[in-house]
């Protein structure tokens, strides 16, 4: 019996089992989809500033599980045929978005990669889980990879 009180024991603490699945976020895979979406992007390298204090909690036990728009600000250059060329110094929307208790995250002060969704005037930074349209501190591999899409050059993902 003590044995069989144990087993249910675990049984009933184990619960669901909850994963999160994403590939590995990579700018030609991210370029590619953005230029095949409805949906049109600007795409930036710069720095982000925002209050991170309004980030959502990012330790797996969110229970809110909603999006969360906070205002920010990016400067840098944004992408043309001739690369990261053209300045660029606007308010934005970060949006960061949760699936089930996992949320997006961002950081500010820091340079990004970012695929910025346009919204009529507004343009907004999606930061989810997989970050798959915001890339941190990007390498200048990443960079060039973006401006060798944009050119019309072979898209491939970096080894």
């Amino acid at each position: 019996m003590k044995t069989f009180l144990t087993s249910m024991a675990f049984v009933l603490a184990a619960g669901p089992v909850l994963a999160l699945s994403c590939l590995r976020p990579d700018v030609a895979r991210t370029y590619s989809q953005a230029s095949e979406a409805e949906q049109a992007y600007v795409v930036v390298t710069g720095e982000l500033r925002f209050d991170e204090a309004r980030l959502p909690k990012n330790d797996g036990t969110n229970k809110d599980r909603r999006n969360v728009t906070i205002p920010a600000r990016l400067e840098g250059r944004s992408l043309s045929r001739a690369g990261f060329t053209t300045p660029f110094a606007r308010d934005i929307t970060l949006e960061v978005r949760c699936f089930g208790p996992w949320c997006g995250g961002a950081r500010s002060g820091v340079e990004y990669l970012v695929f910025l969704e346009k919204h009529g005037r507004n343009l907004v930074m999606v930061a989810d889980p997989c970050g798959s349209w915001a890339f941190l501190e990007p390498s200048p591999a990443q960079v060039k990879q973006v401006e060798t899409c944009i050119g019309g050059l072979e898209c491939v993902p970096l080894k």
